[in-house]
């Protein structure tokens, strides 16, 4: 294998609570495929990725390769890999790098199983973007003007109103999506430092942000949405 190669690991080991407990990775779109074939496809498609790392919840590895469309089962590359996830996503994808400790990727792009219509172009993008600054993410721009409150918003119904702490301006925010991609031993060693810490961490770039430095940002793509009701299954 060249020592210069791109590796993937995608997180499939929540547990869907949003969709009442229904494994929306495992959940069929138009056409057939299933969310996580789909995304799974997406980098199976760009060359430079070698091996593919799939976080599952524990003792469900037959479901994931299951919902795998046989052709990605049976090619010789990208390598398929499964591990168990932990009970986080951070934890989840920590086992999926360490895994990846044997084959020493020189990037790895680290992508929400929930983001079926992930494009090729953008993973290229990605990659061609990691490689120049060491750690990217790609963002959307906010179309509402985001506030910052002093503390997490309430749920409906509730009467006790929380107050806007900081008014962020729209044109320097942006939502992150994935594939976010970063040098492997670099984000390696954060997330075993991430482990460590007795802070919670919202995405991979936040814990670079943490313990490496600055993370590029590109732009992201509409499409590449994340499915977190059953209505994001349309």
């Amino acid at each position: 294998m060249s020592t210069a190669f791109s590796a993937v690991v995608i997180c499939a080991a929540g547990l869907s609570l949003r969709m009442g407990g229904v494994k929306k990775e495992y959940q069929k779109l138009a056409g057939g495929v299933t969310v996580l074939g789909a995304a799974v496809s997406a980098f199976a498609a760009v060359s430079s990725v070698k091996i593919i790392v799939i976080a599952v919840c524990e003792n469900t590895e037959d479901e994931a390769r299951a919902a795998l469309p046989p052709e990605l089962l049976s090619a010789q590359s990208p390598q398929l890999l499964f591990v168990c996830g932990g009970d986080t996503r951070r934890a989840s994808v920590f086992n999926a790098l360490c895994a990846l400790v044997p084959y020493n990727p020189s990037y790895v792009l680290i992508h929400d199983g929930a983001r079926p219509w992930v494009s090729p172009s953008l993973i290229e993008n990605i990659i061609t973007a990691v490689k120049k600054h060491d750690a990217v993410v790609p963002l959307l721009p906010l179309t509402d003007t985001p506030k910052e409150c002093s503390a997490p918003f309430l749920t409906q119904g509730e009467s006790a109103a929380v107050f806007i702490k900081n008014h962020l301006k729209r044109e320097k925010t942006g939502a992150a999506q994935t594939p976010q991609a970063f040098k492997f031993p670099e984000i390696l060693h954060a997330h075993e430092k991430a482990a460590q810490a007795s802070e919670d961490f919202t995405d991979d770039a936040e814990i670079w942000g943490r313990f490496c430095g600055p993370v590029a940002a590109i732009c992201g793509e509409q499409e590449n949405k994340k499915i977190t009701f059953a209505e994001d299954l349309n």
